[in-house]
């Protein structure tokens, strides 16, 4: 009995840990910027902006010549916008303006990240597109990898864009974490939603689901299984390769396909 006692005890504080410091199990923000779109020989101006309740973000626009199409981009849960140079130069060579910013917390951004801190911020990415930059609403793609595929539909069901790409996304983050810690109870300890499951039933706009069968964060089922939930019209692109490098590893199918999927827009 006294060892079934300690076993227990033992488990329930692991319980409590995993609640009480969660956000630094989801989160993973990194102050050092590796370098900026010059580094690939890309055009761009840092971007500073407000959210509505006062946090300072910092982005990069990045244009493209001949383009009025533009991609928001959300990037994952870890690092920041620096990291993520050689995907903007990818929607770059399409032709596609991007807007990459770095969520409260991140890189040059002010603030302490939160799940609904980060809705904030997209919305205050988006306002700045519209009244900063003068972009036709229905000119802007809106681009979610992991975890930013969930803060772009969230944006998504309050301003509708010209279409919707998710890359190696989610329903919810509680599929991802009960896969990763089947002996705890996470669904239950989870105070960090980030639950796109009912949210992308309501988008009638155009979807593309990116997703890698060798995925080893979120599991290739899950891409499958957002795809299902959500709407038409939608289309699926499979990649290859892990996680974080998948759309590079895939080279032309990835962007082809990304490419196909920009072009049926018109």
């Amino acid at each position: 009995m006294l060892i079934l006692a300690v076993i227990a005890g033992a488990y329930l504080s692991v319980c409590l840990l995993a609640f009480v410091f969660q956000r630094f199990m989801v989160f993973f923000p990194d102050r050092t910027m590796l370098g900026t779109p010059a580094r690939l020989g890309m055009t761009y101006r840092d971007v500073f902006l407000t959210t509505s309740d006062g946090v300072r973000l910092h982005g990069w626009f990045v244009p493209a010549e001949r383009s009025d199409q533009v991609v928001l981009f959300l990037h994952g849960n870890a690092g920041n916008i620096s990291h993520r140079v050689e995907s903007i130069q990818i929607f770059n060579q399409l032709g596609l303006s991007v807007f990459i910013i770095d969520y409260r917390g991140y890189g040059k951004s002010g603030g302490t990240v939160s799940e609904d801190g980060t809705y904030l911020d997209a919305r205050a990415a988006y306002r700045y597109l519209l009244e900063e930059e003068a972009i036709d609403p229905g000119r802007v793609l809106f681009f979610g990898r992991s975890l930013g595929g969930s803060i772009a539909v969230e944006l998504a069901t309050h301003h509708e864009p010209q279409a919707l790409i998710l890359e190696s996304c989610y329903p919810s983050l509680a599929d991802v974490g009960q896969r990763a810690y089947r002996w705890l109870p996470v669904r239950q300890l989870l105070k960090i939603r980030y639950d796109s499951s009912a949210r992308i039933k309501q988008l009638s706009c155009p979807k593309l689901i990116v997703h890698s069968r060798h995925d080893e964060i979120v599991p290739f089922d899950l891409g499958e299984r957002l795809f299902d939930i959500a709407p038409e019209p939608k289309s699926f692109l499979e990649i290859a390769g892990d996680h974080n490098s998948g759309f590079i590893i895939s080279g032309t199918a990835y962007t082809d396909g990304l490419m196909e999927f920009v072009n049926s827009l018109e």
